[in-house]
């Protein structure tokens, strides 16, 4: 691993410190600095000349900014006559703009991921895209971990005999099946509108939930909306309680509050793809770290991810030849 270089943008150092743990590999320098003006500038303080970069930097809150620090560290690096460039993003904020649901709208999605290209990025690596088109928007390679094996570890040894896998959406239906296999559990889903951002209406539930602990999977919260709204469903068709559990735990806005103080949620998992709230230490969450890790050292030396994904994820997984070819 001598010739990998790994930095870290502002969003989340613990995260890229653990990584690097992981590796054996130091966390090199990075200064952003603002000008008089309110422009950003960042410099990177190791030499990069025909190395492996890896860029750490996930988009949470200020997403804007973080993404121009991202931007221009990884331009910093394309100066700097890198190698290659890989922008690790544990959290791709913009994968929720991936469609034209309304008229005269930009498809964030799309857009970011050719500004990354143009800044000179040579791939990424990132974790649990909101949904499968994203990955299409971008004409770079990118490698996709999924947590969902993760999370799952947090729920083996215990007795899930009354337990049901919730998913709050159709379209989140796919993972929560997986998650559900993993588990060997049923799968229920909600049947969900979304009015607004922060607003959405679940009509009904389907699938047996009565008399059952839930176990909510969805890829990202944020201010908690649809969850709030699944988790009253769910009691008003006759669980008995719930655990939620996500991948991004943004928790914006009054969802720490709203989150950890209901009485019929007993505990929230997430993983530390973003920052942990501050003031929220019953928060349970897993490292994903190790995973990113692994991945790194996999892409430097040339090798394959998908075993990554055996017995995890069938759609990235290594084909199963029994023994035919």
């Amino acid at each position: 691993m001598d010739d990998v270089v790994i930095f870290s943008g502002s969003a989340h150092r613990e995260f890229a410190a653990e990584l690097c743990e992981n590796l054996g590999v130091p966390l090199s320098g990075a200064v952003t600095s603002r000008f008089s003006n309110d422009c950003l500038q960042a410099q990177l303080l190791a030499n990069c000349r025909k190395r492996d970069v890896f860029i750490v930097q996930p988009l949470v809150p200020p997403t804007q900014e973080h993404l121009v620090e991202l931007l221009m560290m990884i331009d910093a690096a394309r100066g700097a006559s890198a190698a290659q460039i890989t922008a690790v993003v544990p959290h791709y904020a913009y994968a929720r703009s991936d469609k034209k649901d309304r008229s005269r709208i930009s498809i964030g999605a799309k857009l970011v991921a050719e500004l990354l290209k143009t800044s000179g990025m040579s791939r990424m690596l990132t974790m649990n895209l909101h949904s499968p088109q994203v990955h299409g928007f971008f004409s770079t390679p990118v490698d996709h971990l999924t947590a969902i094996g993760e999370l799952a570890n947090h729920y083996r040894g215990r007795d899930l005999s009354d337990h049901v896998v919730v998913s709050p959406d159709f379209g989140a239906a796919k993972q929560a099946q997986q998650f559900a296999r993993l588990l060997n559990l049923p799968l229920a889903s909600g049947s969900k509108r979304r009015l607004a951002d922060d607003r959405v209406v679940i009509d009904s539930i389907v699938g047996d939930v009565a008399g059952k602990h839930a176990i909510i999977l969805d890829d990202e919260i944020a201010t908690g909306g649809s969850i709030l709204e699944i988790v009253d469903r769910l009691r008003d068709h006759g669980a008995t309680g719930t655990s939620v559990t996500t991948t991004h735990g943004l928790f914006s806005g009054r969802a720490v509050e709203r989150l950890g103080n209901h009485d019929f949620i007993s505990e929230v998992v997430c993983t530390n793809t973003v920052p942990r709230p501050k003031d929220w230490p019953a928060l349970v969450q897993r490292s994903v770290a190790p995973m990113f890790a692994d991945a790194i050292r996999r892409i430097h030396c040339g090798e394959s991810l998908s075993s990554m994904f055996a017995g995890v994820d069938p759609t990235h997984a290594p084909p199963v030849t029994d023994g035919l070819f």
